[in-house]
């Protein structure tokens, strides 16, 4: 592997996988034709499909750090739009169909070892207080090796996402706060396309930039402090700590294995999604240099 712990070299590669959904035109032709149109609008039926026709309150939960505002204008709008079952079938399809084509080429056994044994990391997650990977979870998965590979990587993903949560829980900031200071760690600034991305105002924005100097994170030229970096490397930490179980279930040898069969993978879907993309996803290398 790196000196990147597993389960964030592993996080790097299958997320890279279920992203395709919300760029690859394929996926985006599959949404469009079951009635949904709009980046946000596929974002937001795509991650809250499993839980149901909810409406904001659990979406703004489960997702964080997206502001409240943003959340309640695109649910429970979209159920107006497209169903959650839908929506669904629509990403199952989308799914398969971008990384049929991202795959071509590929060994069909190659997509299907990865497929079996990301599918045995995904049954192996531990579901107590992981309300998205455990809706995903709940739903069958596919019999075709593309459709059982992205079905696992977003169980896996929802599982981090999940416990991700809860780590910035545990260090105290609220969701604007978690972007703004992820947004100067990784720029020295703060920026406006992390902001404009999760839907913060000005407002919101400047009084959580506020709330981090005062916190000693963010220092009068708006750049990350050491104390910013020290108090993110240990929710990366917990983060990691707490995403683990899958793969210690799954043992070195089979993880290892997964990450050789996922890298390449990983890098055809790395095809369709912009290096500048707004969820925000970096490549597995930018991971172990910035490390």
């Amino acid at each position: 592997m790196s000196s990147v712990s597993v389960p964030r070299q592993l996080w790097s590669l299958f997320e890279a996988v279920h992203a395709v959904i919300y760029f690859d035109p394929a996926a985006l032709a599959a949404l469009e034709a079951a009635g949904l149109r709009g980046f946000w609008r596929g974002y937001f039926a795509n991650r809250t499909a499993p839980l149901g026709a909810v409406g904001a309150g659990p979406v703004t939960a489960a997702f964080f750090g997206f502001a409240p505002a943003m959340v309640a204008r695109a649910v429970p709008d979209v159920w107006t739009r497209i169903s959650p079952e839908a929506a669904l079938a629509a990403r199952a399809d989308g799914a398969r169909a971008a990384l049929s084509g991202l795959l071509a080429g590929v060994a069909e056994s190659q997509v299907a070892e990865a497929a079996e044994l990301l599918s045995a990391a995904a049954l192996a997650v531990d579901l107590p207080g992981r309300v998205l990977a455990a809706a995903n979870a709940d739903l069958p998965s596919p019999q075709d090796p593309a459709g059982r590979l992205w079905h696992a990587a977003t169980i896996l993903r929802e599982h981090r996402g999940d416990g991700h949560v809860a780590a910035l829980l545990t260090a105290g900031v609220d969701g604007c706060e978690s972007v703004v200071w992820r947004s100067v760690l990784e720029a020295g600034a703060l920026p406006a396309r992390m902001q404009a991305a999760r839907g913060w105002s000005d407002e919101q924005w400047q009084a959580a930039a506020r709330r981090l100097t005062d916190r000693g994170w963010v220092d009068g030229d708006g750049s990350a402090t050491q104390a910013a970096r020290d108090a993110y490397a240990q929710v990366e930490a917990v983060t990691d700590r707490l995403a683990a179980g899958p793969w210690e279930r799954l043992g070195d040898d089979a993880t290892q294995r997964c990450a050789r069969l996922l890298e390449p993978l990983a890098a055809r879907a790395w095809a369709v999604l912009p290096a500048d993309n707004p969820i925000p996803l970096r490549p597995a290398a930018a991971l172990i240099t910035r490390d």
